[in-house]
């Protein structure tokens, strides 16, 4: 991770929440960089790990505030890699599971800019772990689904609701809290069992965890009820129950 000549950018995940799920490449690329560009979700504790020298960028990203345009983060990168700085671009989670990572990566490459991709914990992961959910227990799920909540389009109707209400796997939803009850009423029109659990999970990993169980019929409800809000995830299908027996 030495400086050279020319610049280079890491798409750095930082996990879900506990500084302590950082992977030892992650920090190490941190320590190494010149300017790091951190999402708003990103834990700052996992700065410890910068030189003190370094400059350090907020870009936002969070659903529902404001943030940094995106062509404006790509500006930053590039230009500080071609002054030959090593910049880390800081993500929450995993930097290519709704993390925009595949969008960076492909400006990067075309301005001819070095990049490397770190992997992160993904909240989808971490969430359900903490919670006692086993995604793809065999009592229960062939297999498991991610899937978002927040389209880039909502028009687009590129979510086949009914084909993931068939498919009898764990479904795994990010950024679903704001559009809870049209997720709870188009799986249910596409045929899924109202009495389906589900289970909430907000700020898995951090001490302000909280988690809350219900049934599809009453997701927007149990998040009423729970307080349940951004950042979260949410499961739905029979595993959220197997736990709480």
């Amino acid at each position: 991770m030495q400086q050279g000549t020319s610049g280079k950018v890491w798409l750095v995940g930082a996990g879900p929440g506990d500084p302590e799920l950082l992977t030892l490449k992650a920090a190490r690329a941190i320590a190494a960089a010149d300017l790091i560009l951190v999402d708003d979700l990103v834990n700052r504790a996992v700065l410890a790990h910068a030189k003190p020298a370094v400059r350090v960028i907020p870009v936002g990203k969070r659903g529902g505030l404001e943030s940094t345009a995106q062509a404006a983060i790509n500006d930053q990168m590039i230009e500080a890699a071609r002054a030959g700085q090593v910049v880390v671009r800081l993500k929450g989670g995993d930097p290519f599971l709704f993390g925009r990572g595949g969008e960076e990566q492909r400006e990067l490459r075309a301005a001819g800019i070095e990049v490397e991709v770190i992997p992160g914990i993904t909240s989808g992961f971490a969430a359900p772990m903490v919670a006692g959910i086993s995604l793809t227990h065999r009592d229960a799920s062939p297999g498991v689904v991610f899937v978002t909540g927040h389209e880039k389009d909502p028009t687009s109707h590129r979510i086949d609701w009914a084909a993931l209400a068939r498919s009898h796997l764990t479904l795994v939803i990010y950024m679903g809290i704001t559009n809870a009850s049209r997720i709870e009423k188009q799986l249910i029109e596409a045929g899924l069992d109202p009495a389906t659990p589900i289970a909430a999970i907000q700020s898995a990993t951090l001490p302000a965890q909280k988690i809350a169980r219900g049934t599809l019929d009453t997701l927007k409800r149990t998040l009423d009820e729970s307080a349940i809000a951004s950042p979260a995830i949410l499961v739905i299908g029979k595993v959220a129950k197997l736990e709480s027996r």
